[in-house]
C-alpha cells in the first residue's frame, strides 16, 4: 500500500510523454495494464510477509518465553563458535578430542533447551508446539538439526565410528545449524520490517 502514491505519481508524470512516444492508445493501455499487474505482484508478497496477527504479537510480547529464547539463542551461538573452533583444531592436529567432545555435548544440550522452550513459545504465541505457518520451514529444518546432533550423541555413547568420523558428523550438524540460524535471522528481520510498516500504515489510514 505504501508504494501506491509513488506509482500514481509516476503514471501522472509519464502520461503526456507516453502519448508522444506511443501513438496507439491500445499500446499505452497494455503498458499501464502491465504496471497494474506488477503493482499487484508487489503487494502480494508484502501481505505474505506478515508473521503475526495483532493478537499473536500481543502474546509474543507478553510471554516470558520470548525473553528465554532471546537469551538462549546468542548463548547457543557462542557455544557453537567455540565448539566449532575446537572441532577444527582436533581435525587439524589430532589433539584436544576430550575438550572438543565436551563442547559438542554442551552445544547439543543448549540446542535441546532452545528447542523445548521454543516449542513452548510457539504454543503460547501460535497455539501449536511445532510447524506454525509463520515458522513452518524453520521448524522443519530444526528437526534435521536436532536429528544430526542426536546422532552424534548416539555415536559417542554407543562407540560408533572413529573419533574423526564422529567429528565429520558434527560438522554436518553444525552446517545445518548455521543454515537454520540464518533462516530464523531472516524471518526475524522480516518481522521487524513488518512492525516498522504498521505505524506508517496506521498513520496513513488515520490521516
Amino acid at each position: 500500500m505504501s508504494n501506491n502514491p509513488y506509482i500514481q505519481c509516476c503514471v501522472g508524470f509519464t502520461l503526456p510523454a507516453a502519448y508522444l512516444l506511443w501513438p496507439s492508445l491500445d499500446v499505452l493501455g497494455r503498458v499501464r495494464g502491465l504496471r497494474g499487474e506488477a503493482d499487484g505482484r508487489r503487494r502480494v508478497p508484502s501481505q505474505a510477509v506478515s508473521l503475526y496477527t495483532a493478537e499473536e504479537k500481543r502474546r509474543r510480547d507478553a510471554t516470558p518465553w520470548t525473553l528465554v529464547q532471546g537469551i538462549l539463542a546468542p548463548v547457543q551461538f557462542v557455544a557453537f563458535l567455540v565448539s566449532l573452533a575446537l572441532v577444527l583444531h582436533y581435525l587439524a592436529t589430532g589433539e584436544g578430542l576430550w575438550i572438543a567432545t565436551c563442547s559438542i555435548v554442551v552445544k547439543t544440550l543448549l540446542l535441546y533447551a532452545i528447542m523445548v522452550t521454543g516449542s513452548i513459545w510457539e504454543r503460547v504465541v501460535f497455539g501449536r508446539y511445532l510447524f506454525a505457518p509463520a515458522f513452518f520451514w524453520e521448524d522443519v529444518f530444526s528437526i534435521l538439526v536436532l536429528a544430526l546432533h542426536t546422532a552424534y550423541l548416539v555415536a559417542i555413547f554407543a562407540d560408533i565410528g572413529s573419533p574423526r568420523q564422529q567429528m565429520m558428523l558434527v560438522l554436518a550438524a553444525y552446517a545445518s545449524y548455521a543454515i537454520n540460524a540464518t533462516q530464523f535471522l531472516l524471518k526475524l528481520r522480516a518481522a521487524r520490517l513488518q512492525e516498522r510498516g504498521v505505524p506508517a500504515s496506521a498513520v496513513a489510514e488515520g490521516s
